[in-house]
Parts: structure tokens; C-alpha cells; sequence
């Protein structure tokens, strides 16, 4: 799985003018899955991000992580971040999994940041969304399980 994950001071999700997913501090995680992955894959991957030590303690340091913070996730599917754009001007999207797999792996993935006990609101799924937010920092990372 790829996700790229932002530290935000309040994100939203809008789809038909009605917000469907919306946070106050915490992470906006953008989240991918590739053919190969599997619900152990969107496990690690929610348990690696509950731990990433991404926000401020008292000292100004990135040393809390969203679990100790008491920190929200917004999750909002993306194929997009399987763009392969190594031929020509026109990305493609064949890295991606399958929609019926992906989305699959896609709630798989919210379900387990949701057992962590991270506060959780999503995306629609394959929908046209407008996602606003305030960065925090700004704080952007990049992961992905294959390529740790």
C-alpha cells in the first residue's frame, strides 16, 4: 500500500456539497492499494502510522505520535498515488488494484486504524471529492510497504 500522510490543523471531505468526513487535528492519510497487498498488508501499515512519531511535544519536538495525542484520521482513497509516469505525458493507472480489490483493502485499512483506537472519518471510495485542509508545519510524508 502507498499513503502520504498530513499533518493538519482540520481537514474535510465534500462530495455533492455535503461534507461526508471531517477532522480537527490530526492526520490526513491519503492510502493506495496495489495488486499485491492484503488486509496484513493495510495492518502494518495502519499500525506503522498510529506510532509515527509526526507531532510537536512540549519541547517543540516530533516525538508524539497521533495515538498519544488523542489525534483524528481522515482516510481518503487514492489510486492516483500508483500513477506510473515513466512513458509519455499521460500517467497510467495499472499499478493500482483492482476497485472491487482495492476497495476492499480500502475499509480493511480504516477498520484497523478504527481497532487502534485512532478517531476515524473517511472518503467515498472511488468518488469525486473536494478534500480541504490546513497543513500543519507543513508535515507530509510518504510511505510505501513495498519499498519501506
Amino acid at each position: 500500500m502507498r499513503a502520504v500522510l498530513q499533518r493538519v490543523e482540520q481537514a474535510s471531505v465534500t462530495v455533492d456539497g455535503t461534507v461526508i468526513g471531517e477532522i480537527g487535528a490530526g492526520l490526513l492519510i491519503f492510502v493506495c492499494a496495489m495488486p499485491a497487498d492484503t488486509q496484513a498488508t493495510g495492518d502494518a501499515l495502519a499500525a506503522k502510522i498510529a506510532k509515527l512519531r509526526l507531532f510537536q511535544d512540549d519541547a517543540g519536538k516530533m516525538n508524539l505520535s497521533l495515538a498519544q495525542t488523542g489525534g483524528s484520521a481522515l482516510i481518503v482513497s487514492q489510486f492516483t498515488l500508483a500513477a506510473d509516469t515513466s512513458r509519455g505525458t499521460r500517467p497510467g493507472f495499472s499499478y493500482a488494484a483492482k476497485p472491487d480489490v482495492a476497495k476492499s483493502l480500502y475499509l480493511d485499512f480504516i477498520a484497523s486504524m478504527t481497532a487502534l483506537g485512532i478517531p476515524t472519518q473517511t472518503g467515498e471510495f472511488g468518488g469525486d471529492m473536494s478534500v480541504a485542509l490546513t497543513n500543519d508545519g507543513p508535515v507530509t510524508i510518504w510511505l510505501d510497504t513495498e519499498n519501506p
